[in-house]
Order: C-alpha cells, then structure tokens, then sequence
C-alpha cells in the first residue's frame, strides 16, 4: 500500500509540473514581443536570405573574372583493317583492335570591362538588400508594437463593456421588480432589456475582433496557430504621450529613411548600367591553356601516340554592332534619367509626409485629450443617471441616453488611443526611430 501510495505521489508531482511548463502558452512583454518577432519572424529570415543571396551573386561575378580550369577523360575502342601500301603495287591488310584512353586538360582566363563593373553592380544590389533588411526589421517592430497595443485596447474595450453590462442587468433586474409590484410599466423593463441584448451582442463582436488581432500578432511573431499569447504589459503605462509629443519636435533627416535611401541606390545602379553598356566598346583580353596527353592503350598494339600542348593569348576587339552599342547606351542614359526625377518625387513626397503625418499626430494627441476628459464625464453622469433611476428620480429614457453617450464616449476613447498609435508608429517609421 505504502508502494502505491508513493508512485501516486509522484505521478501527481510530475503532472503538476508538466502543467506548470504549459508549452501552448506564450508570456510577453511588449519588449518581449519585439525581440521574439526580430529572431522567429519569416519575412525577416526570407529578407536575410536575399542578403546572402546577392554575396552569392557577386562572387560568381568575381569568379568569372578569375582562372577557369577543366580536364576531361576520353576512352575509345578501335575494331577494324587498315590497308598499308608497300609500293610496287604491293598492299598489306591488317586488323587493328585495341582500347585506348585519354586525358586533356584546358584552363582559361578573360577580363572585360563589363565583368569589372558587374562586380560594382554587385556590391549596389548588396547594400539594397542590407537596406531591405532593415526596412524590415523596422516593419516588423512597429507592427507588433500596433498589434500589440491594439490587442490590449481592445481588450479594456470588452472590460468596460462587460462592466457596462453588468451595470445594466443590475438596472434590469431592480426594473423588472419594481415592474412585477406594479409600481413601473413594462416599456420600461423592455428597453433595459433591449440594451443589455445590444450589450451583449457589441461585447461579441468585440470579442471576436480581438481573436482577429491576436492571430495577426502570433503570424507577426512565427509562434504558430495554436499558441496562447498572453500579454503582460499594462495599456496605460504603453500610451506614451511625451514620446508622442518628442517626435513632433524632431527634425526629419530624409537621408535616414529607407524609402529614400533605396530611391538614391536606383539612381546609382542606373548610373553603373550606363558605365556598363559603354563597356562593350572596351576590348576582352583572354589567355588559354591546352593540354592533350599521349593516348593510354590497353589492349591490343599502340598506334601512332603524340601528346600536344597549346598556350594561347587573344584579344578581342569589338568593331561594328549597327549601332546596337550605341542605343543600349541611349536605353540605359533614359533609364539613369527616369531614376532621377524618381529620387526627386521621393524627395518631394516624403518632406510633404512628414508635415502631414505630423499633423495627423498631433490631432490624434489633441483628439486623446479631449477623449480622455469625455469619458470621466460620461462615466459619471451614467452613473449618477443609474442612482437616479434606481431610486425613482430618473426616466428609463434618461437612463438610456445616459447608458448610449457611456458607450459612444468608451468607443470614442478607444478609437482615439487607437489612432494616437497609429500618427505615432506611422511618423516613427519615416524618421527611422
């Protein structure tokens, strides 16, 4: 009996400390959340990949440019007569038959004008790509930091409602009894209960606008469909106001935006791809080497054997295309051009972003504001309405205009948190922070 007492004791601490470990479930400060997102995010490995991809590219350019070297191995079987002459009318037949093998070996190199500047070609695409990756990770971090947040505003969203809610089944409740005393008619109980069914309906909706949201922040964080996110930040100590207020006052260095960054690096590619088709003017040294070894036989008698050895240099100069040089030049010069007056659209288009989005932050903060007061008061008029109408000094219609400007000013609330976020991360991202 002791036996089966212990093996149930230590079958019920290990059960407990396996639930304890509750892999299905995921803890996360907001921090957390960004850090997780930079190391498991797909589309920060796939843009780290295009990184390696354009090294991998270049070396292959660079490695053209550099000793090329084969070598082959042949093996043939000879059956058949030769017919000799002797002179004097004189001929000899006689069978040949033998296995032979053989070995050659070549080596070459050529250096052209146009493989020197697909190597500058190159090093362009590289830092393009280090751009992307970077624009990337700054994606990614602003949207989890905009899920994330969302996710906890919503969240307080279905806690007002859920208390809302239970304010007015309290108020239905005291309704329907006073009702049944025959101290109240019964329109009264019915537009109670009205709005405690458009409560719990709106708190469903809501409820499944935060499943939406949460699964769009685990696709963000690579965590997988069946992980349970739970977010342990506070969305009052995240609404930061004064680091709102800080990016107002900063100076927007257009050098620093990506977007901008990856306009001037086209510009740049176009002006090596005009250097690169006037290349195919410039001349193509090459050096060769051959080697052709003796035939090895391996069965029957050997023939004439002769090994051979070729070093070679050439140099090859273009002479007349039809002017098909000439209008690849034209075609690359036009695209050099086009690339500029892109890189000034950008210019022009992100200094006028940056006045709008300033704009569009600052209303958003002038909005919260306002937001912020409108809900205390409309938290405190619902609430000196309810006393009223609890205690027979207020109408079920004051009631209810009481209750629909409660939850106008709790969706005001939230929306107007919602669109601070979004002014923020949105001018966040065009200056780079």
């Amino acid at each position: 009996m002791k036996k089966i007492w212990l093996i149930g004791l230590l079958s019920f601490v290990f059960a407990a400390s396996y639930a304890q470990q509750d892999p299905e479930k995921l803890s996360l400060s907001l921090e957390d959340a960004k850090q997780y997102a930079l190391e498991n995010n797909r589309t920060l490995q796939n843009a780290e990949l295009s990184v390696r991809q354009a090294y991998a590219s270049r070396w292959q350019t660079i490695a053209a440019m550099l000793p090329q070297a084969d070598m082959s191995l042949g093996l043939n079987y000879t059956d058949g007569k030769m017919k000799f002459s002797m002179g004097a009318g004189m001929e000899m037949n006689r069978d040949i038959e033998n296995l032979a093998g053989s070995l050659g070996v070549s080596a070459s190199i050529a250096v052209n004008g146009q493989l020197i500047v697909g190597v500058l070609l190159n090093n362009l695409a590289i830092e393009m790509q280090n751009i992307n990756h970077k624009s990337s990770e700054l994606d990614v971090v602003l949207n989890v930091e905009n899920l994330y947040i969302t996710a906890l505003a919503m969240n307080k969203t279905v806690s007002l409602l859920d208390s809302t809610l239970q304010n007015l089944e309290n108020l239905y409740e005291i309704t329907k009894n006073v009702v049944e005393a025959g101290a109240a008619e019964q329109t009264q109980a019915d537009q109670l209960l009205v709005q405690v069914s458009s409560m719990r309906s709106a708190i469903n909706s809501t409820k499944r606008s935060v499943e939406l949201i949460y699964n769009s922040l685990a696709l963000q964080l690579a965590c997988g469909p069946d992980v349970e996110l739970e977010l342990t930040d506070d969305l009052d100590a995240l609404i930061n106001v004064e680091a709102a207020l800080q990016l107002l006052g900063q100076d927007f260095d257009i050098n620093n935006n990506y977007s901008y960054q990856l306009a001037n690096k086209n510009v740049e590619m176009a002006q090596k791809n005009v250097i690169m088709a006037g290349m195919a003017y410039v001349p193509t040294l090459s050096a060769f080497y051959q080697y052709t070894s003796p035939n090895k036989y391996f069965s029957g008698e050997a023939a004439m054997e002769q090994s051979m050895g070729v070093v070679g240099l050439q140099l090859s100069i273009p002479l007349w295309s039809s002017g098909k040089r000439a209008a690849a030049i034209t075609e690359k010069r036009l695209a050099k051009q086009a690339a500029e007056n892109q890189l000034a659209d950008a210019r022009d288009g992100l200094m006028v972003q940056h006045k709008q989005l300033r704009y569009n932050l600052s209303t958003a903060y002038e909005d919260f504001d306002i937001q912020k007061m409108n809900i205390d008061v409309s938290q405190r008029v619902f609430n000196s309405v309810s006393n009223k109408f609890e205690h027979g000094y207020a109408s079920s219609l004051e009631l209810t205009n009481a209750s629909t400007t409660f939850l106008t000013a709790q969706s005001d609330y939230i929306q107007s948190i919602l669109n601070l976020l979004e002014a923020q991360i949105n001018l966040k991202k065009l200056l780079n922070k």
